[in-house]
């Protein structure tokens, strides 16, 4: 698996002041959205809708990493958005899950759900987060974190009666779960940054924003 990369800095441009324009937020994700506005960072959401599946077929086939997939889906994102908001900042994110060398996508139904978990169970798998902002065609920073996660061998009654509990609301989520509720039962370890895992290096991302002038130092 492809590690994590460390903080790249491709510029140090000023963003905006704290009272100055929103940034843009190239994600429908309401997780990622309040994890934003609960530390005093509001940005507008403009989903990036880009053919995620077909970007993933094109690198995997390539030889690309979990890592790679994640950042590479990062910049298209910012850099969709910023292509029809010129002079605004963008945040594109995306976020990977590995197991062994299987990369898995969201579930799209209850049963897929089920699957997802079953394969994970009494394994451990790891989440790529990466975080890309762009403005006017350019990157101008990048990060990505990964956190590892390790599924205890629940029971399959377990596994119907937390599905039962939890209902649709994993099919947001990659994995089949939130740690923020029951989906906490899943696990027996846990090694990573709790945003990481929430699909946002926010501690990263709000170092950067300090130091662009977009939120508050």
């Amino acid at each position: 698996m492809t590690p994590a990369s460390p903080v790249t800095h491709l510029a140090t441009p000023h963003l905006a002041a704290p009272s100055g324009p929103d940034l843009v937020l190239a994600s429908a994700s309401s997780a990622r959205r309040r994890l934003l506005a609960d530390v005093g960072v509001p940005v507008t959401i403009d989903p990036a809708d880009v053919d995620e599946g077909a970007v993933k077929q094109e690198l995997l086939g390539r030889g690309a990493g979990p890592g790679d997939v994640a950042m590479a889906l990062a910049e298209l994102k910012a850099l969709t958005v910023a292509s029809r908001r010129p002079g605004a900042p963008v945040i594109g994110c995306d976020q990977v899950l590995a197991a062994g060398e299987r990369l898995f996508d969201k579930p799209p139904d209850m049963a897929a759900a089920r699957a997802h978990l079953l394969a994970l169970r009494g394994r451990q798998h790891m989440l790529i987060s990466a975080v890309a902002v762009a403005r006017d065609g350019v990157i101008l920073w990048r990060h990505d974190e990964a956190a590892h996660l390790t599924m205890r061998d629940f029971s399959d009654a377990f596994l119907d009666a937390y599905l039962a509990v939890a209902g649709p609301a994993v099919l947001g989520s990659v994995g089949a779960y939130a740690l923020e509720g029951t989906g906490a039962q899943l696990f027996e370890r846990i090694a990573g940054d709790h945003f990481t895992i929430q699909g946002l290096p926010l501690l990263a991302l709000l170092d950067f924003l300090r130091g662009a002038g977009a939120c508050l130092a």
